[in-house]
């Protein structure tokens, strides 16, 4: 009798066995599917760190960093011919990095900086860069050298990609979302030791015009262009052909100039407007063509541009006689190119070191600054080193604060 009772209660207990291990294969098969479409992905995401916390009562915002795995589809963004608007980046970046899981939306609000090149004493080109805005969320993105692309570090403003600025990043959607910032520098260096930077330029009048040129030529956005450098530059002259080869399309309805060095102390800015140079004609964004300064070819922007072998770059353009017949304060920024120019002549553009470009950038800090635009605080503060591809990086302008103060290195 009790032989024939087992016999049933192995049965059951074999089914459940069964029924289990079918289970644990289809999990695998499960995890093993995700993993293969989103390895990278889920890589980049679980390097997320804090590297610093928020501070309301200084407007500061939280630092984060992100290791982005992989190559995050730049070149099949490039091989497509890019994008001509924020909207067309959106898209691309939800078929391909979120893949359809996560929407996303990009801003450029109104940005201020200020940026120079100097020469350290020990002969090391640098880039220096302020980056003025209001109280947000930043993150240092690290990406990886691919076939044919550098290894870089930029810092992205995480309100562009929709993150609250009032708030940490707690919740997996943010961090998600974060996977785009690659596709949103402000500034950043390669392993070339190639640098560049963005910053506004407030063209069209009374109203501003965003660049957006219509050729057939493949197309880009405006941050867009600031990663191809990075991703693809050995030189500067190699980052003025790739700005060269694509229509410029301004993000957010503004307007944007960009500097741009490498370690042989080479660096020009580069600009986009019309023919005409006189500010109040610069309302068509379709027929401005680009036009690059070199830092030893400048003559014609001014005597102290003549004399120097650095540059500076603020808010205004830069072209001779573009503000010809304008009131003075359509040159927004004037008067931190001309105090960076007063601190740089003092030496002939040579720095004792990275900490002493940076004591240049508090100098024009803009909480301590009279402003002439509606930016309250200097985000960030940089100092990249282009000869040894290393960055001295300063949050919210904390600039006595060891806690705020970073290094990072690209140097193998």
């Amino acid at each position: 009798m009790n032989a024939v009772e087992t016999k049933p209660k192995r049965s059951v207990k074999k089914i459940l066995l069964t029924v289990l291990a079918v289970l644990v294969v289809l999990l695998v098969l499960a995890f093993a599917g995700v993993w293969a479409v989103w390895h990278n992905e889920i890589s980049s995401v679980a390097s997320i760190r804090m590297l610093r916390e928020r501070n309301d009562d200084h407007l500061d915002g939280a630092v984060y960093s992100m290791e982005v795995k992989g190559d995050f589809y730049l070149d099949d963004f490039v091989a497509q011919g890019g994008v001509s608007s924020d909207t067309e980046l959106i898209q691309f970046i939800t078929d391909n990095i979120t893949h359809g899981v996560v929407n996303l939306n990009m801003t450029a609000p109104e940005i201020g900086c200020s940026s120079f090149t100097a020469t350290a004493e020990n002969g090391d080109a640098l880039f220096a860069r302020n980056y003025d805005f209001s109280k947000t969320n930043a993150m240092l993105v690290f990406t990886e050298a691919n076939e044919g692309r550098h290894a870089t570090i930029s810092t992205v403003d995480l309100q562009f990609l929709g993150i609250d600025v009032d708030q940490d990043m707690t919740g997996l959607m943010d961090k998600v979302i974060c996977l785009a910032a690659p596709y949103a520098p402000l500034d950043g260096i390669n392993d070339a030791g190639v640098s560049c930077g963005i910053y506004m330029t407030y063209q069209g009048g009374e109203e501003t015009v965003a660049t957006s040129q219509d050729t057939d030529k493949p197309d880009f956005t405006s941050t867009t262009l600031l990663r191809l450098i990075l991703d693809y530059a050995d030189s500067v002259e190699e980052a003025v052909e790739i700005a060269s080869s694509y229509d410029l399309h301004d993000s957010a309805n503004t307007s944007y100039h960009y500097m741009v060095a490498d370690a042989t102390g080479k660096s020009a800015i580069l600009e986009w407007t019309n023919d005409s140079a006189v500010d109040t004609t610069d309302n068509d964004g379709s027929q401005r063509t680009l036009k690059v300064v070199y830092n030893d070819q400048d003559s014609a922007i001014g005597e102290r541009e003549a004399a120097s072998n650095y540059q500076v770059v603020t808010n205004f353009v830069l072209q001779p006689g573009y503000y010809d017949g304008v009131p003075a304060e359509n040159k927004k920024g004037a008067d931190r190119y001309d105090r960076l120019y007063q601190e740089l002549q003092a030496t002939d553009g040579v720095v004792a070191d990275e900490q002493a470009a940076m004591d240049i950038l508090q100098a024009v800090g803009r909480r301590g600054w009279d402003n002439d635009d509606k930016n309250s605080c200097t985000v960030h503060s940089a100092v990249y080193n282009l000869t040894e591809k290393t960055v001295l990086w300063v949050t919210n302008e904390n600039y006595d604060d060891p806690g705020a103060v970073f290094t990072f290195s690209l140097a193998r």
